[in-house]
């Protein structure tokens, strides 16, 4: 594999409430990819963030009482300390609200796009909050948005800036049939393909600074106009690199010709990131994303986790309960990639018993048990630059579940070793022979260790600190009962 410097960055989730498991599985996944770029030797820039000007999170301040500034500050905070709770490997966040390099870099994104591109007029239409966009009758099922299902539309009738989409839609269609923007899994592709040739109607990308209550980043040029939260959030990603000043990360992770541009997404903004965000970027002169990885939704009860409808999950309760490995476990193995997902305590809990404390937890207590009683010293630990062609194959192909199911067929193909074997009864009736076994069954549990990293990183450097020290590690994961 060639190297190559990746950009890597999770969509910017909206701070009109504490985070939930949907945001969590988001990072984990995307944590698992730059984790992986970054162990076979490419250069990664892990970009996370939250997107502060939406006008939701100022109503939500409004109806608690509290400045719309402490309010944004504060929850951002939370988004913040998840990522560092779940060991995401994000090297940069960007705060839409709070970080001078996205203000200037919105701005200067705005005033490249082409003069032909941009048209003031007068408009009406029903407006999602939840959302952030005006939707048309075809957008709408029985009258409701589908992502926000019995909240009303409010009807907004101002003077705003538009884009016009239409004079790329050519282009799009070619840079995403031919893959110069992949969209994974297809069945995405699919469908911003067919959006796409039933025609692309202008977008308004600005509101009045009044229906803002004044918050959000200024239309350059137009001091009674805010950006539309869309042009102003989707530009975080190459603001955080510095595109204001076009510096060095700008260079390195977007402009030039051989990165990897990479965006983790939830199937609800597809749209967004495969034709607004490309088309924005066309007028303006920028480079185009390489890659949309888009993944499911996170199902409670039989409906799409959402702060409207109250369904949500804390991701932070099974942190402090089991711990952010077992979290980032069940992510990686038990919920589809790119399928909708349903999320109880029970199967979380079933999982975490049956291949965590039953499965790897008790595989290292066993393989380091007899180091530690057998082995006089570590053994010499393989080298880190062959990985299992099935393993990387996966993981190139975003399929995380695949990965992961990698690993715990080599986790159980090490214990069923152990178990045929026997080093613990042969050790005793030939030392010599059944060393041999301990080490090779220590330097299979060390490989394991470092396909492991992507994916359990605490576990994974727990393990290998115990093959160096030839000492068996406190419990990984200890059984639980289900409260």
């Amino acid at each position: 594999m060639s190297k190559k410097p990746y950009f890597i960055a999770t969509s910017i989730p909206y701070v009109n409430a504490a985070p939930h498991i949907g945001f969590a599985m988001e990072a984990v996944q995307a944590d698992v990819i730059a984790r992986y770029h970054a162990l076979v030797g490419n250069e990664v820039y892990f970009l996370s963030g939250t997107d502060d000007n939406a006008l939701k999170n100022v109503l939500k301040a409004e109806e608690e009482g509290e400045p719309v500034r402490s309010y944004v500050d504060r929850h951002a905070q939370l988004f913040s300390d998840l990522l560092k709770d779940l060991s995401v490997s994000n090297n940069d966040f960007i705060r839409t609200s709070a970080d001078s390099r996205h203000a200037r870099g919105a701005q200067k994104l705005w005033k490249a796009f082409k003069p032909e591109d941009i048209t003031k007029k007068s408009y009406s239409g029903l407006y999602c909050v939840g959302c952030e966009e005006f939707k048309t009758d075809k957008d709408l099922v029985n009258g409701e948005c589908p992502e926000h299902p019995g909240r009303k539309l409010e009807e907004v009738a101002e003077e705003n800036y538009f884009f016009k989409l239409g004079n790329y839609q050519d282009r799009l269609i070619q840079a995403i049939e031919t893959d110069t923007v992949r969209i994974i899994p297809t069945s995405r592709k699919n469908e911003v393909l067919s959006f796409l040739r039933g025609g692309l109607e202008d977008i308004s990308i600005s509101r009045s600074r009044a229906r803002a209550r004044d918050w959000g980043v200024p239309v350059p040029g137009d001091e009674g106009q805010v950006m539309y939260v869309w042009v102003d959030a989707l530009s975080n990603y190459i603001n955080a690199l510095g595109y204001a000043d076009e510096g060095d990360a700008y260079q390195k992770f977007w402009a030039a010709e051989e990165s990897v541009r990479i965006h983790a997404i939830g199937k609800g903004i597809t749209r967004f990131h495969a034709i607004y965000w490309p088309a924005f970027l066309l007028s303006a002169g920028v480079p185009l994303p390489t890659h949309l990885f888009v993944h499911g939704y996170v199902i409670s009860g039989g409906q799409k986790m959402s702060k409207t409808l109250g369904n949500v999950i804390s991701p932070t309760d099974f942190i402090k309960e089991y711990g952010a490995d077992a979290l980032r476990y069940f992510i990686v193995r038990e919920m589809p990639v790119f399928e909708d997902s349903d999320f109880t305590k029970e199967r979380f809990h079933e999982a975490y018993t049956g291949n965590l404390a039953n499965g790897l937890g008790n595989l290292v207590a066993r393989v380091m048990k007899l180091a530690e009683t057998h082995l006089e010293m570590p053994i010499d630990r393989p080298g880190a630059d062959d990985f299992p062609k099935e393993y990387t194959d996966s993981m190139d192909r975003y399929d995380i579940n695949g990965a992961a199911h990698f690993v715990w067929g080599k986790i159980q193909s090490l214990d069923k070793t152990i178990t045929d074997t026997k080093p613990f009864a042969v050790v005793k009736e030939n030392p010599t022979e059944g060393k041999k076994l301990i080490s090779e069954a220590v330097t299979e549990l060390y490989k394991i260790a470092q396909i492991l990293n992507p994916l359990l990183p605490t576990a994974s450097e727990i393990i290998k600190r115990a093959i160096l020290e030839n000492k068996m590690p406190p419990s990984l994961f200890p059984r639980k009962e289900i409260v």
